[in-house]
């Protein structure tokens, strides 16, 4: 694991509650593609069902962490695109099971008009940086 430095509020910039502002740290640099709520076989997990598309979601996450030799403890940048902010806190529930609230990354959150397909109510990517 390498040694990340979180800035949760740089002077003169409002604290943030739910992110890291700041996240830095040396290493291999991970990049995680936007992951959908598709469990091993490609079927969608939790029609309609913001909680079991975000578990989904973040299991799907800590698996690509794995494949890359990385943990939660790694990741620097989280993207949450979501066809709809309400879904937000099913979001961050699920995101608790698996980073500590003093462990947060940076994150950011865009509500999208659609993903790619009109079922999935949100895509997250992860950014990571691994000790070489």
């Amino acid at each position: 694991m390498t040694e990340l430095t979180r800035i949760p509020a740089p002077d003169g910039v409002a604290p943030a509650a739910q992110y890291s502002h700041v996240v830095m740290g040396t290493g291999r640099f991970v990049a995680i593609s936007g992951q959908l709520p598709l469990d091993e076989s490609g079927a969608l997990v939790g029609r309609d069902d913001p909680s079991a598309q975000a578990h989904q979601v973040f299991a799907n996450l800590r698996r690509c962490l794995t494949a890359a030799g990385a943990t939660w403890d790694d990741v620097v940048k989280l993207t949450y695109y979501v066809t709809d902010v309400s879904h937000l806190p099913a979001i961050r529930a699920a995101r608790a099971a698996h980073l500590a609230d003093d462990r947060l990354p940076a994150a950011s959150a865009v509500q999208v008009a659609a993903l790619v397909r009109p079922e999935f109510l949100m895509e997250i990517e992860a950014f990571a940086v691994v000790a070489p």
